[in-house]
């Protein structure tokens, strides 16, 4: 056993203080290697013509030609007339030629004929596709039958399924697998999320050494392999120490490309892993890919020490079956104690909401009190903060503040950590005691939140994971090498807590959804109603009136609390458009009451044709006798799209801006009346011109006005945001609200452009962004 060593790997020669950059390596185009292993051939033919384009120099021994003189030959002149016209039956009959592998031929041998497998695929290749044929020697019993496959792994199906545990399973798999494969070791590799593996079972021969519990890091099989035993359930290295037999010519003519070999199974092996099986002493090996969702779930890897080892297609078709049926059960299985957990926590769940509807209680206290949420995710600390109140169950730091502020931050509805140290090493600092945390964000920084303790492991790695692969120098070039030892190394892991189960983590997704359900019970539905209530009398779509632009955004208080903010627009029945910017005083669902009846009112009064003046001075009086408590700002305009017109007024509300063609904005000179329903009674409307690529810009004054920002401050750098496309490029909306927002701002943002398209010779267009 081999203790911490260094963690950064270095070139041997070089400075101490030179570290070595190893991302190349997961860069490497192996599933373009441009050879093959040299115990089968490779040939890549068109069809229907079965011409050759390309083939292994693997095929010189079996038919006595050199590969240069096979390129562009018939199929047929190459292994015989009898083996290409199976060939060409074969793949003329069957859709999928993978699913009925291998066809068996009788090639025309240089010493009479060979009975050899045939391996088909296709390959794309430039716009077209080729036909891969790889041929190995036939062994073992014949013929070559699903029904054979299916007998030799009978008794294993039987045993997988009576398998009880994950821990029976994977031990299974390994004896039966090595029985049927004549490997010397066979384990079953189990990835964790990082893709760092654990060899969870192995079968061996008495005199070799254990591996069952070592760790293996993620760089051992990096992420474009990974990719690969996702397509290919079955990966054979017959000889570790092949020599690489080239493809002729490695680059297709037509296309320019190299052969992909990504389903080939006589694909040449990356020589990094090459080298990594000769460090473990392993002369040959295999691998079955155990996968849930088409994703790599963990791998059944076989090894031989004692000489070269080939595995005939029968026995890797019938090794295939048995990892795709492994596959199932590992992952029925691991559901099956997902399920269960998830249960027992919608037990204690129901329990948990049971007692948050006691409107009695406060919610904080409610959830945290004995077993309450604490019972849902095992941990050694729960924190709630509902209401204003925060309430807490086991064991918890004293100032719980920081946390509290972390957990607002959260983007994420669950946020689930077990190395605090890690993610945030100034807030694990502030909380003593703790390495985990699941946290669950509700409404107005409202959240659940579970703590664990550290837990010290000792994790037996094989080798030094810090030092996967080393840098050797040769010839004055660096290459790759992957580390030499394999001893069993120790490493303590400190600063994590136990990692949060999937199962758990869906829990508390749950517990969530029903809390946020039970919050609504408990009087919160007034701002869910109020926010639906604004949404809907907002317009879903803005009106595009030919040589013209609409873009419109709102955006709540900071606060969350629903505001009388709305815009509107319309097209009246002579072809002009209407737009409308209003802000009724307070929040809440009175406010968007509110803005809703005079909204309405407003859009009745213009569709019925009323000046922009006799409207606002009929909205006012509406609103003096209905709703006596209620005040609110507005501006109107109604524009003439062919002339650019626009007859604006103003209730109590910040004058528009006026956009010139040349992007240069300033204030509108409109009169301001007094508020509707304090209004003059006798409100005035001004006339102004939007000309060719300017604007017209309505707004609230969320967006100008705040505790730490004046009202002419704010409107003086919102005309600087719109001054910004003097430069000849247009002005988004969206950097404009972002340019102008306050957080200091309380109230909501309301931000609407009507601009006019400029002349084409002129100046493009003074506003941008999604209508």
């Amino acid at each position: 056993m081999t203790e911490h060593g260094s963690a950064t790997p270095r070139v041997a020669g070089r400075a101490a203080d030179v570290p070595l950059d190893l991302d190349a390596c997961a860069a490497e185009p192996i599933r373009i290697p441009g050879s093959v292993q040299p115990h089968g051939v490779l040939l890549a033919v068109t069809e229907p013509a079965l011409e050759v384009r390309h083939v292994s120099r693997t095929v010189e021994p079996l038919v006595g030609r050199a590969a240069e003189d096979v390129v562009g030959s018939d199929l047929g002149a190459v292994l015989g007339p009898e083996a290409a016209e199976a060939v060409r039956h074969h793949v003329r009959t069957f859709g999928d030629l993978r699913a009925r592998n291998p066809l068996s031929l009788d090639v025309a041998g240089v010493d009479g004929p060979v009975t050899m497998d045939a391996i088909l695929h296709r390959v794309a290749v430039g716009a077209g596709t080729l036909l891969v044929v790889e041929l190995e020697p036939a062994y073992g019993p014949r013929p070559f039958s699903f029904p054979n496959t299916y007998q030799a792994v009978r008794g294993a199906v039987e045993q997988l399924n009576g398998a009880r545990t994950l821990e029976e399973l994977y031990d299974v798999a390994a004896r039966e697998v090595r029985a049927l494969t004549g490997f010397d070791r066979v384990m079953v590799y189990r990835f964790d999320p990082e893709y760092n593996g654990e060899v969870v079972a192995e079968a061996r021969r008495d005199d070799l050494n254990a591996f069952l519990g070592l760790h293996y890091p993620a760089s051992d099989i990096p992420p474009q392999a990974r990719q690969l035993y996702e397509t290919n359930w079955v990966r054979l290295i017959a000889d570790v120490d092949y020599a690489p037999s080239p493809v002729v010519p490695p680059f297709d003519p037509a296309s320019g490309e190299p052969l992909d070999m990504t389903h080939a199974v006589l694909r040449s092996v990356s020589p990094v892993h090459i080298e990594y099986l000769g460090n473990m002493g392993v002369r040959a090996s295999m691998s079955i890919s155990l996968l849930r969702d088409g994703k790599l779930w963990g791998l059944v890897a076989c090894h031989h020490y004692s000489s070269a080892y080939m595995v005939p297609y029968g026995a890797r078709a019938a090794a295939e079956f048995l990892g795709s049926t492994l596959s199932l059960r590992l992952v029925a299985r691991a559901e099956e104690r997902e399920l269960e957990t998830e249960l027992a926590a919608q037990g204690v769940i129901d329990r948990v909401l049971h007692a948050a509807r006691d409107s009695d209680r406060a919610l904080a206290d409610a959830l945290a009190a004995g077993p309450g949420v604490l019972a849902v995710v095992p941990a050694h600390g729960a924190v709630v903060r509902a209401d204003g109140i925060v309430a807490t169950a086991g064991t918890v730091p004293a100032d719980l503040t920081p946390l509290l502020d972390w957990v607002a931050r959260r983007t994420e509805p669950v946020t689930a950590c077990a190395s605090l140290a890690e993610d945030d090493p100034m807030l694990a600092a502030r909380l003593p005691g703790v390495a985990g945390v699941l946290a669950v964000q509700l409404p107005d920084d409202q959240c659940v939140v579970w703590l664990r303790h550290e837990v010290v492991q000792d994790v037996y790695w094989g080798g030094d994971p810090h030092n996967a692969k080393i840098a050797r120098e040769e010839d004055g070039k660096v290459r790759l090498s992957p580390r030499l030892s394999f001893d069993r190394w120790r490493e303590v892991v400190r600063g994590r807590s136990e990692a949060w189960a999937d199962a758990h983590v869906r829990a508390v997704e749950d517990l969530r959804t029903r809390l946020l359900e039970v919050m609504l019970l408990r009087n919160r539905w007034q701002m869910a109603a109020a926010q639906a209530l604004q949404q809907s009398l907002l317009p879903r779509a803005l009106p595009q009136p030919a040589g013209w632009s609409l873009h419109a955004r709102y955006e709540p208080s900071a606060g969350g609390r629903v505001g009388g903010d709305w815009y509107d627009a319309l097209e009246l029945p002579d072809g002009r458009i209407a737009v409308v910017v209003g802000d009724v005083a307070g929040h809440g669902v009175s406010a968007a009451a509110a803005m809703g009846q005079l909204r309405n009112a407003l859009r009745a009064y213009v569709l019925r044709g009323e000046e922009v003046e006799d409207a606002l001075a009929d909205l006012d009086a509406l609103a003096r006798r209905t709703m006596p408590d209620d005040m609110a700002t507005l501006v109107v305009a109604v524009v003439d799209p062919a002339t650019g017109e626009a007859c604006v007024g103003s209730a109590g509300h910040p004058q528009p801006l006026l956009v010139d063609g040349t992007g240069r904005a300033s204030l509108a000179d409109v009169a301001v009346d007094r508020p509707v329903g304090v209004g003059s009674g006798a409100p005035r409307a001004t006339r102004v011109r939007v000309p060719e690529g300017g604007a017209l810009v309505l707004y609230s004054d969320g967006l100008v006005d705040s505790r730490s920002t004046s009202l002419a401050a704010g409107i003086e750098r919102l005309v600087t945001a719109f001054g910004a496309g003097e430069d000849g490029g247009p002005v988004d909306i969206d950097e404009v609200v972002e340019a102008c927002r306050d957080d200091d701002s309380t109230d909501d943002i309301t931000l609407l452009v009507l601009a006019r398209e400029p002349d084409p010779a002129y100046a493009p267009a003074v506003v941008a962004g999604a209508a």
